[in-house]
């Protein structure tokens, strides 16, 4: 298996994660909800010779995204990498503190986070399993270890994800599979997190591969810049 999946994938992270990978000879799936975004992304990555394929999907629709990964296994003959970290719209993710939260509110992002790299990951794990190889990657903002009031919701599922993320790590001890979490700290690309310090996609997805490649041990890393 040579290629890497990016559940997400966007312009700005997911992008950089692409050209990472992708610059080591891995050919790369973009899944994403908005098709022509995806075609963007492909359309940049092709320029700059790296193999890549659009397969768009919505995280919320469970069977769709079973069914674009296995659409990518089957176009590059497996998937060596699952990279997860959708991003909900900026502006459109209603943000409730814990004291305002409704169990719908947390239901909500526990769908598009949790059960969404549950579904993910069981679309991968067995081949890998069989291969006895293999990368498992899941993304979240740093409120998944320090939550803020004001995404209170949000990092409820967050912290949801790592924990199954860090216990997945566990399980798959010894079989040749890597499952960490990786949190991230700062503001990527533009400053949204009062206080936090501004980093460049490119400066946070080397940490990727070297999860994939020597950090294979680790759980967890979390990027603070």
């Amino acid at each position: 298996m040579t290629s890497i999946a990016i559940v997400g994938a966007g312009p700005q992270l997911g992008l950089a994660i692409a050209r990472t990978f992708g610059s080591q000879g891995l050919d790369v799936a973009l899944i994403s909800r908005n098709r022509s975004k995806l075609g963007d992304l492909v359309g940049t990555l092709t320029a700059e010779g790296i193999t890549a394929a659009a397969f768009p999907a919505d995280v919320l629709d469970r069977d769709a995204l079973t069914q674009a990964l296995k659409d990518a296994a089957t176009q590059f003959g497996g998937i060596d990498v699952l990279e997860y970290s959708p991003l909900g719209t900026f502006g459109s993710v209603v943000l409730t503190t814990p004291a305002e939260s409704d169990p719908s509110d947390v239901q909500h992002e526990i769908e598009f986070q949790l059960y969404g790299a549950m579904a993910a990951t069981k679309a991968v794990l067995p081949a890998m399993r069989e291969a006895g190889t293999g990368t498992l990657l899941y993304t979240t903002g740093a409120g998944s270890l320090d939550p803020l009031p004001v995404v209170g919701n949000v990092n409820a599922a967050a912290a949801a994800l790592r924990n199954w993320a860090v216990n997945l790590h566990k399980e798959l001890d010894g079989t040749g599979i890597q499952a960490a979490h990786v949190g991230i700290d700062v503001s990527i690309g533009t400053a949204i997190i009062p206080g936090r310090p501004v980093i460049q996609p490119e400066d946070i997805s080397p940490v990727y591969w070297e999860l994939h490649t020597t950090r294979r041990d680790q759980a967890e890393l979390v990027f603070k810049g």
